[in-house]
């Protein structure tokens, strides 16, 4: 870690003098959360690891970082503020990765993406009130009564900017990786072995100019992409008071992105049409299923159609000045797994 990045409170016993400092994660054996912790570690970092569960914590990760220390599991959620201060204690820095897509009796966007971001912004001023924070957020945030995902993303923002912390935050645009949770179900598309099985799905809209309808354009970010960004910011004195957008540099169409992964996977699925529903009418669906306690059943809700109508690029222009590197293209970063899917 840089010297202008340390903090001066003495480090916590569990600290070993050959890494290059303790970063304190939420969401670590999430999607983002794993390669993320991952790479921390292959970079000289120490580890404390919120987790929820610590057997699926050792599932995920080596044997050999666990009890070498190179990552540190406190078990707790982030409803508990002791276990909060226990987290970042003695840490140089933290990194907020948790959030959900969708709603369940058990979790909220409320409660996950506003009180779970107030919580750790409290544990971290208390550990320093200019202590060093990096938020994961979402490309596309902003107030949005229909999009709950989107509103409380856009609302957890505001808490860490007016928190008085050392902040950054990320927004990354459609992250893709070969354990991700959008990858698997793209591919169980193409395969057939996902609903709706005969055609490959996608949420229209009516276009600004002519007739018709026409997909959303995208730019999926790769992974390991995304994890970069969050630990170069560590001890970066530009990424502080900073949002940074982030996609990856190829842009397709919707249809286009499915069809990409079709030609990268063995063997090659047979060919299936594409066809968009439009989101003000998967809209309605949602909100007839809510009503009549079938929801679950569908695999969106509002807030999903809402904003898988949108465009999701970003300009990485800040990416690439701050950061040095340009983001991976979609089928250039696919490439590098395709082999797994």
């Amino acid at each position: 870690m840089a010297k202008e990045g340390r903090r001066s409170t003495p480090a916590s016993t569990q600290r070993e003098d050959h890494f290059r400092g303790v970063i304190a994660v939420t969401g670590a054996t999430g999607f983002v959360g794993r390669h993320l912790t991952r790479m921390l570690v292959k970079n000289g970092y120490q580890v404390r690891a919120l987790t929820r569960s610590t057997s699926k914590a050792r599932n995920v990760f080596p044997t050999s970082d666990l009890n070498g220390k190179a990552i540190i599991l406190v078990s707790g959620t982030m409803s508990d503020p002791d276990k909060l201060n226990t987290l970042v204690k003695g840490c140089d820095a933290c990194i907020h990765l948790v959030g959900i897509i969708r709603e369940t009796k058990g979790q909220t966007f409320e409660s996950v993406h506003v009180d779970g971001t107030r919580a750790i912004i409290n544990a971290c001023k208390d550990r320093d009130s200019k202590f060093r924070y990096i938020h994961m957020s979402a490309l596309g945030v902003g107030p949005s009564p229909r999009a709950g995902y989107r509103d409380t993303k856009h609302r957890a923002e505001q808490i860490v900017k007016g928190s008085g912390l050392r902040w950054t935050i990320v927004r990354p645009g459609l992250i893709h990786g070969h354990d991700g949770e959008f990858t698997q179900q793209a591919v169980g598309w193409v395969r057939g072995k996902e609903a709706p099985y005969l055609f490959l799905p996608y949420f229209s809209r009516w276009k600004q100019d002519g007739f018709g309808f026409e997909p959303p354009t995208v730019a999926p970010i790769f992974v390991d992409d995304v994890a970069r960004v969050f630990v170069e910011s560590i001890g970066n004195e530009r990424a502080i008071g900073h949002v940074y957008e982030i996609s990856g540099s190829q842009r397709v169409e919707f249809p286009e992105m499915l069809r990409i992964y079709a030609k990268q996977i063995t063997p090659e699925p047979k060919s299936k049409p594409a066809i968009g529903v439009p989101w003000r009418v998967a809209v309605a669906q949602a909100k007839l299923a809510k009503m009549v306690g079938l929801g679950g059943l569908l695999p969106f809700d509002e807030g999903m159609a809402t904003m898988g109508a949108r465009d999701s690029v970003a300009d990485n222009t800040d990416v690439e000045r701050d950061f040095g590197f340009t983001p991976a293209g979609f089928e250039e970063s696919l490439s590098t797994y395709a082999e797994r899917l």
